[in-house]
């Protein structure tokens, strides 16, 4: 299990390799970019490597036709480098949610209101995240699901069903 920042994991998941050790690797989120991390760490290093996610990963050619706002937006905006970074995704995720609540507030910009909306986002899908994952405010805590993926040297494929987190469903506010 590696849980860090991206430079690390591609140099963990290189090391292992280089000493002949194959375990099942498990790697957050942060650290699951085909580009930054698992090239680096050399694709068939990489085979086989295990994450949970709720984004896409911009740098998988799965999503190169994808016809979501964020790809295009991370095309134009991002011509000095970092579309393959997970940071600038989410980043745009977030902005993308944030423009949906202040649809859901209308012409009533109040803080009262905003918060209203901001708690009342119901089986919203940000184009940024994976297919089946999606945002519920209820709890506070948006994203509840994720899916489990593994690197098949070229793109991440699913594996199963969307998973809910510990946190789906609890009442804590």
């Amino acid at each position: 299990m590696f849980a860090g920042v991206p430079e690390n994991a591609a140099k963990v998941i290189r090391a292992a390799a280089d000493h002949g050790w194959r375990p099942v690797f498990v790697v957050n989120q942060m650290a699951s970019s085909i580009e930054t991390v698992l090239k680096a760490a050399g694709t068939e290093n990489a085979t086989g490597v295990i994450t949970a996610a709720f984004l896409k990963d911009a740098s998988d050619p799965a999503w190169r036709e994808d016809q979501g706002a964020w790809h295009s937006f991370l095309d134009k905006y991002t011509k000095a480098g970092g579309k393959d970074d997970a940071a600038a995704v989410y980043g745009y995720a977030a902005a993308e949610t944030m423009v949906q609540v202040l649809r859901q507030c209308g012409n009533d910009l109040s803080r009262e209101n905003v918060m209203k909306q901001a708690a009342a986002l119901r089986d919203y899908q940000a184009s940024a995240l994976l297919p089946g994952i999606k945002i519920n405010t209820d709890h506070f805590r948006p994203v509840e699901q994720l899916r489990l993926l593994q690197f098949d040297g070229r793109s991440w494929q699913p594996i199963g069903d969307v998973l809910d987190t510990a946190f789906t469903g609890s009442s804590g506010k």
